[in-house]
């Protein structure tokens, strides 16, 4: 486990594009984490409350009655796909912001070997260091994201499908 003192080196040795990283990663799971708690505590009402519209219907059998039936549907889907794709451009983002890193890391590099003509090695390793330790940032927040991200699409499709079938019923 990281202390404090090691957090603050890690992100010296990084660059300041880590702190970009870890706010990017700090986002992308809050948002993970907000559908997670949607799916589970808030959509069940958000499902019945349009199952007991359909269900108050005495029509449900005419044109009319199926451009309800989509409207109640569609406002499922809209309330269920709320911030999924914000939080997909989240893990998108993560190791683009790595890449960055890794660009601004080597112009330092080479800024250092123009200025000293390569003599400094513990300059030259400082820009290394900012050149990889972004990269490899991005890539964990990034990959950390995906199972929930690809995940959540699967199940926002899953519950719309449940709630639209339980139409057809009545």
């Amino acid at each position: 486990m990281l202390g404090m003192t090691e957090l603050q080196e890690f992100l010296a040795r990084g660059g300041p594009v880590l702190l970009w990283i870890m706010g990017a990663t700090f986002v992308m799971w809050a948002l993970i984490l907000e559908r997670l708690f949607y799916f589970r505590i808030a959509h069940n009402s958000v499902a019945e409350e349009a199952l007991s519209e359909w269900r108050s219907r005495s029509d449900h059998k005419s044109k009319y009655a199926h451009w309800v039936k989509d409207k109640l549907v569609s406002e499922v889907r809209q309330k269920a796909q709320a911030n999924v794709s914000f939080a997909k451009a989240m893990v998108a983002l993560a190791p683009l912001l790595g890449l960055l890193g890794t660009v601004t890391g080597m112009v330092t590099v080479f800024d250092n070997m123009a200025i000293t003509d390569g003599a400094d090695a513990k300059a030259l390793s400082r820009g290394v260091s900012q050149a990889t330790i972004p990269t490899m940032a991005g890539m964990v927040a990034s990959i950390s994201g995906i199972p929930f991200a690809t995940g959540m699409d699967k199940k926002v499709r899953r519950l719309v499908q449940k709630v639209e079938d339980q139409m057809e019923i009545y």
